[in-house]
């Protein structure tokens, strides 16, 4: 499914970057560990806290051992790091994005919950914005589309792509563009992106049952931050409804508490549309229609003529 290609390309995309795995990685290898030197006790800086302000990407995430895992808790929620080695205790900033990638425990059942399939802890999945899952089914029309591009590239293949390339953003101007919205804008919600945000996690509260642990109040809090990362993206200093709208597709996408969206499909078969546009606003106008229909909302925003 290509989940090291999705770390390796999101390492690119971020100015300052650390990729690891779970089997390599410690809780000292990730945190901070205590070194002699010269007759003096040191700190040397682990992973999440040299990716402070950047990207910390782990692989095989399942192999860490559950202690090494513990240790991320602190970092994912506070955004810090407490130490106490050799009579050293301080406080480090490990502000950074968690971009993990593991294995289910043998074959996916859909049918459990994904703390079950992942084997990971339920306050640990919490920590997470998105969950996304990739699984690899087995398409015909899907199939032939991934082996002609490997062997396009390869170019092992006569048939080669003829779209032109001159309207793409080369991968450093894109990493530029994604550095200078991410420092230069703050975006705050409107009230029409509140009411749709506030509507969605009272729903998420109240189907949710089989995946109870992923609908705390850090949901409504990567509902917000998904929606201003959105806003960034589209160079704006306001959260719109579109914004919530596409926060809302994020979260529901990642397949774990899906409870307006149920032909979202798999995420890993989903191409570009011809008319984004069209396909946002078909989008807004499932979801607003969705939550309206709920009578603990009467009074949610109308949708915008189309």
């Amino acid at each position: 499914t290509g989940k090291s290609q999705f770390l390796k390309f999101a390492a690119k995309l971020s100015n300052r970057s650390v990729i690891t795995t779970g089997l390599g990685s410690t809780s000292a290898g990730l945190t901070v560990t205590a070194v002699k030197d010269g007759g003096e006790w040191m700190l040397e800086a682990g992973a999440l806290v040299l990716a402070d302000g950047g990207l910390c990407c782990i692989d095989e995430f399942d192999s860490m051992r559950e202690h090494d895992r513990a240790t991320i808790h602190e970092a994912m929620e506070q955004q810090t790091i407490s130490v106490a080695k050799a009579g050293l205790v301080t406080t480090l900033s490990t502000r950074t994005i968690i971009f993990g990638a593991t294995n289910p425990k043998g074959h996916y059942d859909p049918n459990l919950s994904l703390s079950v399939n992942t084997t990971l802890s339920g306050p640990l999945l919490s920590r997470f914005d998105i969950v996304l899952v990739l699984l690899d089914t087995k398409n015909p029309e899907w199939d032939a589309v991934v082996s002609s591009h490997i062997l396009a590239e390869g170019g092992l293949s006569e048939e080669k792509d003829t779209e032109p390339l001159t309207d793409i953003w080369p991968l450093a101007m894109l990493r530029r563009y994604i550095y200078f919205v991410k420092g230069y804008f703050k975006p705050i919600l409107t009230k029409e992106a509140e009411k749709v945000i506030s509507s969605y996690y009272q729903l998420q509260r109240r189907s949710a049952t089989q995946n109870a642990a992923r609908t705390t109040v850090r949901m409504l809090e990567s509902l917000i931050r998904l929606a201003q990362a959105h806003a960034r993206l589209m160079f704006r200093n306001e959260v719109t409804r579109l914004d919530a709208i596409t926060a809302i597709l994020c979260i529901e996408s990642s397949m774990t508490t899906s409870a307006i969206v149920d032909s979202v499909g798999n995420a890993l078969h989903s191409n570009f549309t011809e008319n984004p546009d069209l396909e946002n606003a078909k989008q807004e106008k499932l979801i607003l229609d969705k939550l309206r229909s709920f009578d603990e909302f009467p009074d949610i925003i109308s949708t915008q003529e189309l």
